[in-house]
């Protein structure tokens, strides 16, 4: 199996892995998954798609991740992940998409708009 390259989003988090046979080691921005994620929810975000296909000790993960913060770059991870092991084997898709790890969640902050303090908020209103 060659090198598998695929790139995950989520919100402004960008996430680029690259995918080899191996022994299961996660590396992020060149630091261990535990080091970088020390919370052991995101963690297990970021390994979701891979305990669902039993396949967490087969491959070494290398990412790439910038922008946002650490739930999206969790989040962004988790999709990229999950794209690569459809490259690897597109009969796994089904399951994936079935969980919701194929999706790509669309929401992002909405702008701030002039006149107001936040994107809905308005400022305090007094007849008097």
């Amino acid at each position: 199996m060659e090198q598998i390259h695929t790139i995950g989003r989520r919100k402004s988090a960008v996430a680029r892995i690259f995918v080899n046979e191996g022994s299961g080691k996660i590396t992020i921005n060149k630091r261990d998954i535990t080091e970088y994620f020390p919370s052991s929810i995101l963690q297990y975000v970021v390994k979701q798609p891979l305990t669902l296909l039993d396949a967490v000790e087969k491959y070494d993960i290398k990412v790439n991740v910038c922008g946002g913060g650490f739930t999206g770059q969790s989040q962004a991870v988790r999709l990229a992940i999950a794209r690569a092991l459809v490259k690897i084997n597109a009969d796994d898709k089904k399951a994936l998409r079935a969980e919701g790890f194929m999706t790509r969640d669309s929401r992002e902050v909405e702008r701030k708009k002039p006149g107001q303090p936040k994107a809905r908020r308005r400022f305090q209103f007094s007849k008097r």
